[in-house]
């Protein structure tokens, strides 16, 4: 029984739960970023680039071995570069988006003070020579 009592304390924990929690929210977050990639940008950047699908671009290493009937018997060998470039347009936005989350979730409160006041300073100097006697 302790060790289900110790996995309890363990898993209920504020910080397991928020690591669950972000966990979550950055898979669904992912998959809306890479509807975005795939359903918005990429058709807008094949119109620009002349109408290429950026999910289809490969290079053909092998092609693919077909039987007399027309079969493929063996699929054909490729660098599939395009679905490597979507992936690294979706890391880019992701980044950004964390980005700008961190930065406003860490941004500092403009009025607060960047250290300790000219009246601060004095009384601590002041308290340091009092101990010293």
């Amino acid at each position: 029984m302790g060790f289900l009592s110790d996995f309890k304390a363990f898993a209920t924990k504020g910080s397991l739960v928020d690591v669950a929690i972000g966990f979550l929210m950055g898979t669904a977050f992912s998959k809306l970023v890479g509807s975005f990639t795939t359903g918005l940008v990429s058709p807008i950047l094949g119109l620009l680039t002349g109408g290429k699908d950026f999910s289809h671009m490969q290079w053909v290493v092998k092609e693919a071995e077909k039987d007399a009937s027309g079969a493929v018997v063996r699929e054909a060998v490729a660098f599939q570069y395009g679905l490597f470039l979507t992936s690294v347009l979706d890391f880019m936005i992701i980044a950004f988006v964390c980005y700008l989350f961190i930065k406003a979730v860490l941004r500092k409160d403009p009025n607060a003070a960047a250290g300790p006041s000219a009246q601060e300073v004095l009384l601590t100097e002041i308290r340091d020579e009092l101990r010293k006697k």
